[in-house]
């Protein structure tokens, strides 16, 4: 199947793009951002807004995203809203990418910053023939080109592409070295993205005279809204790279480790696997999304590969402790088997209430905590910042002998 641009060509508009995908069907577009070619995962994302926070967050290392909604780029980019140095994504599709900017923080537009990270884009093809494609058949191989424009050259080329089954990109996009994170460092414009208290509770603040709670946090592609919670909490933070050995991290004398987020396939992180083992049974551990699953996988669990994966910011998650209704931010493409939690020693904590996938989990006698989705958000909802009170509680528990 080939669809042609949406509305028409006209003189002095930008070159002709195509996307193609690995089963044969051919989207023809505009090109915007970098005029180039490139190959990933094309996935879906049902967010309003946030699409730097998009760009910029490591787990969409290796895919391509195309954003639902229509209108993207209408109030620019900034140099606050970022979750890392640069974009992450190999490719972004869009219906239209605006051309005018409306914001008094914006710094630049979104097409000229993603030519300045060599982000290929493509816009004005129809985003919802192509979301509802990728949710009919599952995400899919693509290629994005403002080089090519022969169907079967690209066709062949996204099949030629790597799979995200088996593929271990924590590696490529961890940090190469410990280093200390310095709230300070993030400038005042991040101030409203730091941990909103829970109305009627005060647990979420550091408490005065306090030491700080020590955490080394590892770094599968961690967005830096985490490290800001977490540093809103009373956390000081040393982020390790991926590959940490799990006695090097207890060298650095945390009171709880926190497992991040990131891209890829989590059953080739074995080396995360192995310290996650050693680390529950020392310390408070908090695991999201890649975390999550590599903490699944450590207490003896399997996971499997989404249909087309979540991600977006209104994805409802039931807390069964609770019988609380959360609404989510979600990337991820793997899940955890729920047969994991046939043993006694691990308890379900919450499910997704689109398909009833496992969204998170707890062990029974272990500090330990863990959830599928995002809740630091960005961008986001907050009903589920009441996690990162949760691990400090069990840090202080544990501090305090209790």
């Amino acid at each position: 199947m080939t669809t042609k641009p949406t509305g028409e060509r006209k003189p002095g508009v930008r070159p002709r793009a195509v996307l193609a995908l690995e089963d044969g069907t051919v989207f023809e577009g505009r090109s915007f951002g970098n005029a180039g070619e490139v190959t990933g995962e094309v996935v879906f994302n049902t967010a309003l807004c946030g699409y730097q926070e998009v760009l910029t967050d490591p787990s969409y290392a290796g895919q391509v995203v195309t954003m639902t909604y229509p209108h993207i780029g209408n109030y620019g980019v900034n140099l606050e809203d970022v979750e890392s140095a640069r974009p992450q994504v190999a490719g972004f599709v869009v219906r239209e990418a605006s051309t005018v900017v409306s914001s008094w923080r914006a710094s630049g537009d979104l097409g000229r910053y993603l030519d300045e990270h060599a982000i290929v884009g493509i816009e004005e093809i129809d985003t919802r023939a192509l979301t509802r494609h990728l949710r009919t058949h599952g995400a899919k191989r693509g290629v994005v080109s403002a080089i090519d424009d022969d169907p079967a050259s690209l066709v062949a080329k996204a099949r030629a592409s790597r799979s995200m089954v088996g593929l271990d990109l924590a590696r490529e996009v961890t940090c190469k070295a410990p280093w200390t994170f310095d709230p300070r460092s993030e400038g005042a414009g991040r101030a409203s993205h730091l941990v909103p208290v829970l109305k009627g509770t005060d647990a979420h603040r550091p408490r005065d005279g306090d030491a700080p709670l020590r955490v080394v946090a590892y770094d599968f592609g961690m967005k830096r809204n985490i490290l800001r919670n977490l540093a809103a909490a009373g956390c000081v933070v040393t982020v390790v790279p991926a590959t940490t050995p799990a006695a090097e991290a207890l060298a650095l004398g945390p009171e709880g480790v926190f497992l991040s987020n990131g891209p890829g396939d989590p059953e080739p992180c074995t080396y995360a696997i192995e310290a996650a083992r050693t680390l529950v049974e020392r310390l408070p551990v908090f695991g999201i999304c890649l975390g999550h699953q590599i903490l699944g996988l450590a207490c003896g669990g399997t996971t499997y590969k989404l249909k087309f994966g979540h991600r977006g910011a209104n994805h409802p998650v039931k807390n069964l402790q609770t019988g609380q209704v959360e609404i989510t931010s979600q990337n991820h493409g793997f899940c955890v088997d729920p047969k994991l939690f046939e043993r006694p020693e691990l308890v379900l904590t919450h499910v997704n209430l689109n398909d009833g996938t496992v969204e998170g989990f707890r062990m029974r006698d272990r500090p330990v905590l863990s959830v599928q989705y995002h809740p630091e958000a960005s961008p986001g909802p907050h009903d589920s910042h009441y996690l990162f009170e949760e691990f400090v509680s069990m840090m202080r528990a544990r501090r305090e002998g209790r």
